[in-house]
């Protein structure tokens, strides 16, 4: 197989020898020769073992070189190609909390769903895909277990770009084995693509996540032998979190259940309430990302905030930033560089981008390659000032552009607007793309058409379609056709209730005494 593709880690293949030498954060990797990038070891069972090489000693004092040999010969992981010591060795990943991998998993079947349509298929043949993959997204996950097994360790969340990292090298060295097969190697796993060839046998064994989920759950469903919930479960339930919550939490994130109650939910609720995160507020972050308790203060969460800071966020609004988006603080630093420096180079201003992270921290979460720069591109094809969207509605960009974009853009096409038209549209009026085609502009249209206003009123107001249609549009106008007056779109729908009455009642005035003077200046027909 040729290596056109950068080299995948070792470790996601199961195979070769993996010893680390000089910095801790180093490791070579050793293929056997000849073999270019390494097939994954259900891909090529052998009844050998392959010796681990003794790298040679490097130019460095003795003492010191001792020490870090015997780091490696502690760290070396010589895999064997045979079935039982492939069993043997997931037997030995169990020192890692393999119930973090559950967190991992929705990220692991986007990133292979992803790959498909980037290969050509359609979105329906890669979601039918994705929903056999199952046993195929387990291994996947057994792949990160073993690559990034520290993070693991210390209950920290993969950034997606991580996960993209370890994972993408190993799909493309699968396409290139298989080519356009691959999709049966999903669908099939651990079968080969193909009928009527055998199970592949020596398929690393998926993790049963199934069974650490259960055995999580009772952790924190059973009672002690007073009666009493774990500690840690009474005091989530003072927060105002029910049983039922707290279990769902577990089901997502198993972790969650051996979390020490001291060490690690207390120390992040009470700093949460220092922030000025509301009591009944706390429960709702903690489940939206139970991730926050296994992040320390001191080494991650603090620092991370300082960064953040830096960048332009409010210090002032943590509290909101944090119930808007509490996964903000789980994401690597390099995750919201790469983010703030796209945000630059669209041309936000500095100050810009510290108000869209503070308002919208959910930017974060959209990848650029996938998201941003596509979204980005789409609008300035028909010529929208990117920056100032993102400004005004950042969320717009969280939208999928053959999904949401696109059928909004025909929308007001067919209804004879230009693009140059609705870039003004969406200029004046960020949100207009956030709106759905059947529950909003489709209703609200059919109404304007019956308001009598010209179809440009809406280039001048495209606010229109952000306020609700019973409770705002339909009152407003209704009050506005008793009066027998007639007003801009604006005037009916910014003002509030008050200035509402007083402009309606001054129009009325107005033409009461226009009336009036008309009357005045009729002349009547003399009748002799």
């Amino acid at each position: 197989m040729a290596a056109s593709h950068p080299r995948p880690p070792a470790a996601l293949y199961g195979g070769g020898c993996s010893t680390r030498r000089g910095s801790a954060d180093t490791w070579v990797r050793q293929l056997p020769p000849g073999r270019g990038v390494q097939r994954p070891p259900w891909l090529n069972r052998r009844q050998t073992h392959e010796p681990c090489k003794q790298l040679p000693a490097p130019a460095m004092p003795i003492s010191t070189f001792r020490v870090q040999l015997n780091i490696s010969q502690q760290l070396c992981v010589c895999k064997a190609k045979s079935e039982d010591s492939e069993v043997a060795g997931i037997q030995g990943f169990t020192a890692v909390p393999s119930s973090l991998l559950a967190a991992e998993w929705e990220e692991a079947k986007a990133i292979v769903s992803l790959f498909l349509r980037k290969q050509g298929l359609s979105n329906a043949v890669a979601s039918r895909a994705i929903k056999k993959s199952d046993k195929f997204i387990d291994h996947l996950i057994s792949k990160l277990h073993s690559v990034h097994k520290s993070r693991y360790l210390v209950g920290r969340e993969l950034t997606t770009l991580e996960i993209r990292n370890a994972l993408v090298p190993y799909l493309e060295a699968l396409l290139e084995e298989y080519g356009d097969v691959l999709i049966d190697v999903v669908e099939n796993f651990p079968n080969p693509p193909g009928k009527g060839k055998p199970a592949l046998t020596s398929v690393p064994t998926h993790i049963d996540l199934t069974s650490k989920k259960q055995r999580a759950i009772a952790r924190v469903s059973e009672r002690c032998s007073q009666g009493q919930l774990p500690a840690h479960v009474l005091y989530l339930i003072d927060f105002g979190m029910d049983l039922d919550q707290i279990k769902d939490i577990t089901r997502r994130f198993p972790a969650f259940a051996y979390y020490n109650l001291d060490r690690k939910i207390k120390p992040v609720v009470e700093f949460l309430l220092e922030l000025g995160v509301s009591q009944s507020d706390i429960s709702t972050i903690l489940y939206k990302r139970p991730q926050l308790c296994g992040i320390s203060l001191s080494g991650n969460f603090k620092p991370m905030m300082t960064y953040l800071e830096n960048m332009g966020v409010d210090k002032s609004q943590w509290a909101k930033v944090i119930y808007r988006f509490p996964a903000l603080l789980t994401y690597s630093r390099q995750k919201v560089k790469t983010t703030v420096d796209y945000l630059s180079e669209l041309g936000v201003s500095a100050e810009n981008i510290g108000k869209i992270l503070t308002r919208c921290p959910h930017i974060i979460s959209y990848s650029v390659d996938d998201k941003l720069r596509p979204t980005s591109e789409y609008f300035q094809s028909f010529g929208v000032d990117v920056a100032s969207l993102m400004h005004r509605c950042p969320q717009t960009f969280g939208l999928s552009i053959e999904d949401n974009l696109k059928p909004v853009t025909e929308f007001f096409l067919k209804r004879g607007y230009t693009m140059q038209q609705i870039a003004t549209m969406v200029s004046r009026y960020g949100a207009l793309y956030t709106f759905s085609l059947s529950d909003n502009l489709k209703p609200k249209w059919e109404f304007f058409l019956t308001m009598d206003y010209p179809k440009s009123e809406l280039i001048k107001f495209p606010h229109y379609f952000g306020y609700s249609l019973e409770g705002r549009v339909k009152p407003r106008f209704a009050r506005v056709r008793e009066c027998g007056l007639r007003l801009v779109l604006n005037q009916v729908l910014s003002l509030s209730e008050s200035e509402f009455e007083r402009l309606l009642e001054k129009k009325v005035e107005k033409l009461s005494s226009a009336q009036v003077l008309l009357n005045k200046c009729t002349v009547t027909p003399d009748k002799t």
